[in-house]
């Protein structure tokens, strides 16, 4: 299926070379789209431990729940590598 483009509002199929420039763009940023999914996946756990983290200052002993909330969120990325199929533990 050819892609097309719009030049002083003609309706123009695109040349071989532009049609390679457009497929290399798709092939580059579907190679992104792991680091991407791994880049928000951290972001959204170090959002979780971000809430916690009052807890785990000096003067503040944490629970054993609460030790092993806060290590499985830091391993989660040992297992999971996006947010659409990650599963959360529970926090305490």
């Amino acid at each position: 299926m050819p892609n097309y483009k719009i030049v002083n509002n003609v309706k123009t199929e695109l040349t071989d070379e532009e049609q390679a420039t457009v497929d290399a763009g798709i092939t580059a940023s579907l190679l992104e789209r792991p680091e991407r999914d791994l880049f928000n996946l951290r972001k959204k756990r170090n959002e979780l431990l971000a809430e916690t983290d009052y807890l785990a200052l000096s003067d503040n002993t944490l629970s054993d729940e609460m030790t092993t909330y806060r290590q499985a969120l830091r391993d989660i990325t040992d297992t999971y590598s996006s947010l659409n199929t990650v599963v959360w533990p529970t926090k305490p």
